[in-house]
């Protein structure tokens, strides 16, 4: 609804008073020619009371589906939308709407103050990524090849790893923890690299191993569980992750994926103690993990994303990881599980070898994780640069297009080749 509307008020008529040079205090009393007088006009004064618009603007996805912490600016103000997509301005100067959101395209929308609601649409970033380990990083030919490579092809986006599966924190950190425990192994210059993704207009993600850091695990024998993992509950290990996140944004990476964001698997998960812990007690250990790191880095403009087992969301229990895709989705922009073919045992879904047939093990995983996400969240499996021909891969690639999903290729030398991916104009926008 429109605020209360007044108009310019009338400007007040203005009086002119004659004054005898001579005459003190008052009108003169004679009208004897030679007397001087001069005539004084008194400037109008003019009282303004401005227009206030009140406008409710509302941010959704392309599906009408409303977006929580779309940041809006109007002028010089700025709000969040809320829950609802939500945000509502009162103002005396109309204009244009700006909204963004990591992981969004931005959107101006224009309003001249005639309506009191008005509707921004942002449409998802369809991330198409290639993993980026610690020795791309640090060479600057084998880093150059992989901009080349996005650049003729439809990658727009760079997954770098800044806390890796041996807990190695790989740039000189000012995160003095990391220091306290021997972690950090200097590779690369993160603001570097970054820097030049988004020179060439590339998305750029950090990649932070969490629970699983042989560091922290030495370090902190209160924390560890069983050899290098650490107990997801901790309230130091957290809040070292946590801190190392909010660096990332720092730094100017766009979103940060938390991995390894789980109890352990394996034999591990026999030695660590979890088998004892409630299927409920797991998963809200790793739920409420990502809603701190959230409420910390999305005030940032950073994005959170986490990486998952593939099996957890094809399967209703949480395998004793603390992974459920309803809960953790709630909690992030994009979750990515680890869509393996390799990895699946003999005989899952019928195919006596999973790995040979890279389409439907990728597609089937798809349509079971869609509708377990909340609303609003993201799809972007990592799919299986290893092991594979380019066509194997580029198979996969399609399982994941053809469902309107991004995708992410993991290899751990990041080893890539040209004709394992698809061209611009053979993916459905960018």
């Amino acid at each position: 609804m429109r605020g209360p509307s007044k108009r310019w008020s009338a400007l007040l008529a203005a009086a002119a008073v004659v004054v005898s040079a001579c005459a003190i205090g008052g009108l003169p009393t004679t009208t004897d020619p030679t007397t001087t007088s001069t005539t004084t006009t008194v400037p109008p004064t003019t009282t303004t009371t401005l227009r206030v618009y009140r406008v409710t603007g509302v941010v959704t996805d392309p599906l009408g589906l409303p977006l929580a912490g779309a940041h809006v600016q109007l002028g010089a103000t700025a709000q969040v939308s809320d829950e609802d997509g939500i945000v509502v301005f009162e103002t005396t100067e109309p204009g244009p709407l700006a909204v963004t959101k990591p992981g969004w395209h931005s959107s101006v929308v224009g309003w001249s103050g005639e309506l009191d609601r008005v509707q921004a649409v942002l449409a998802p970033i369809v991330v198409r990524g290639l993993h980026v380990s610690a020795v791309a990083a640090g060479d600057d030919e084998k880093f150059a090849g992989l901009l080349d490579i996005a650049a003729q092809s439809a990658v727009n986006t760079l997954v770098f790893d800044t806390k890796n599966e041996s807990g190695k924190v790989l740039y000189d950190t000012s995160v003095q923890a990391a220091h306290d425990i021997g972690a950090v192994s200097m590779s690369y210059d993160p603001r570097e690299l970054v820097e030049q993704a988004h020179q060439r207009g590339l998305y750029a993600i950090t990649r932070i191993v969490t629970f699983n850091d042989i560091y922290w695990s030495r370090a902190h024998a209160g924390d560890a569980m069983t050899g290098a993992w650490i107990d997801p509950s901790a309230a130091g290990a957290r809040a070292y992750n946590i801190s190392l996140a909010r660096e990332a944004c720092e730094i100017g990476f766009d979103e940060v994926q938390f991995d390894y964001i789980r109890y352990p698997s394996g034999q591990a998960a026999y030695q660590s103690g979890q088998m004892d812990l409630t299927e409920d007690f797991r998963v809200n250990a790793i739920v409420s993990f990502l809603a701190e790191a959230g409420d910390v880095l999305e005030p940032m403009g950073c994005k959170v994303s986490a990486a998952v087992f593939g099996i957890v969301v094809s399967t209703e229990s949480d395998h004793t990881l603390g992974q459920r895709p309803e809960e953790m989705s709630s909690e992030v922009h994009a979750l990515s599980p680890m869509l393996y073919p390799s990895h699946y045992t003999d005989g899952w879904r019928g195919f006596p070898n999973p790995n040979d047939f890279p389409y439907e093990v990728v597609a089937g995983a798809i349509e079971d994780a869609i509708p377990r996400l909340q609303d609003g969240t993201l799809l972007r499996p990592w799919l299986q640069a290893f092991w594979w021909t380019n066509e194997q891969i580029l198979t996969s690639i399609k399982a994941a297009e053809d469902r309107g999903v991004g995708w992410m290729l993991w290899n751990w030398n990041s080893n890539f080749d040209l004709e394992a991916l698809p061209k611009d104009d053979e993916v459905d926008g960018q």
